[in-house]
């Protein structure tokens, strides 16, 4: 029977342990939105920023490992876009190119803070934070086209997947290397408000459609891809079929950016401040 009772006590001992160690957990958890916009840098698009944004909200998860330090995850999603008629370069705006793409994108990394942080904390109510992920991210790149939208990728613009070039179609999901700045303040005991910027170094030159330097024969990339593809290749107003069209030597670029309100997930008394 002693044994019994010992059993027994070891056991909601281990169990109490296990309920504190979770709430501990939930009150250095944080779960929020982003609310903002989208844009991309790229071919299209290469050197204004915020040019064609578009809306884009997200999910945050944020936990607290230290008040210099936070692990974060989150998911986002926008649209992105570009268009040749935005640039005043004549050879570029001759190009008439124009896409427009869905982002998803599922990313986790750390927050560093510029100074110690606590939700909830008189003392430690805001900081300036860098944010570095790793994330990977869907997208499908498509025009518009006799005033309907028309996926790109199936098309091969390019002659990917044909015996013209020896490139094979791109995939849809790649990576990124999502990089960022922020601030955030604490308000009351639970809740935080901040704003972030965020840029995205990609590994793919197609997030626009538009990576080889020079077009593919449009009568042999009729024969291979069908018209609709050399028709979406070239679409140069004067016809030219020697101009340039993309930049193989760079990747394209997206970013996110926003206000962010979080909660925290647990009791604020169970979480204790590390130094």
């Amino acid at each position: 029977m002693k044994v019994f009772f010992v059993i027994l006590i070891c056991v909601f001992g281990l169990n109490f342990s296990s309920i504190a160690q979770f709430q501990t957990a939930l009150s250095r958890s944080e779960l929020g939105v982003m609310l903002g916009g989208s844009y991309y840098i790229g071919d299209l698009n290469r050197f204004k920023h915020f040019k064609g944004t578009l809306p884009a909200a997200g999910l945050i998860y944020r936990y607290d490992i230290h008040s210099r330090l936070s692990f974060r995850a989150n998911f986002s999603y926008g649209m992105v876009q570009g268009n040749d008629e935005w640039s005043k370069e004549a050879s570029i705006n001759n190009r008439n190119l124009n896409f427009q793409s869905s982002i998803f994108e599922l990313g986790a990394g750390v927050e560093f803070h510029y100074v110690p942080f606590q939700l909830g904390s008189k003392r430690y109510k805001g900081t300036a934070y860098l944010l570095a992920e790793l994330a990977v991210f869907r997208m499908n790149p498509k025009t518009k086209y006799n005033d309907e939208w028309v996926f790109l990728r199936p098309l091969g613009t390019e002659g990917q997947g044909s015996d013209l070039s020896t490139k094979k179609p791109y995939s849809l999901f790649q990576l990124s290397v999502p990089l960022g700045l922020g601030v955030k303040l604490s308000l009351g005991k639970r809740v935080a408000l901040g704003l972030e910027y965020g840029i995205r170094l990609t590994f793919t030159d197609y997030l626009d459609d538009v990576k080889s330097d020079t077009y593919v024969d449009p009568i042999a990339l009729s024969e291979a891809n069908g018209p609709t593809a050399a028709a979406l290749s070239n679409r140069s107003k004067d016809g030219s079929v020697f101009g340039k069209r993309g930049t193989s030597t760079t990747k394209d670029w997206y970013s996110f950016f926003g206000v962010t309100l979080t909660f925290r997930l647990g009791d604020p008394q169970k979480c204790a401040f590390m130094e």
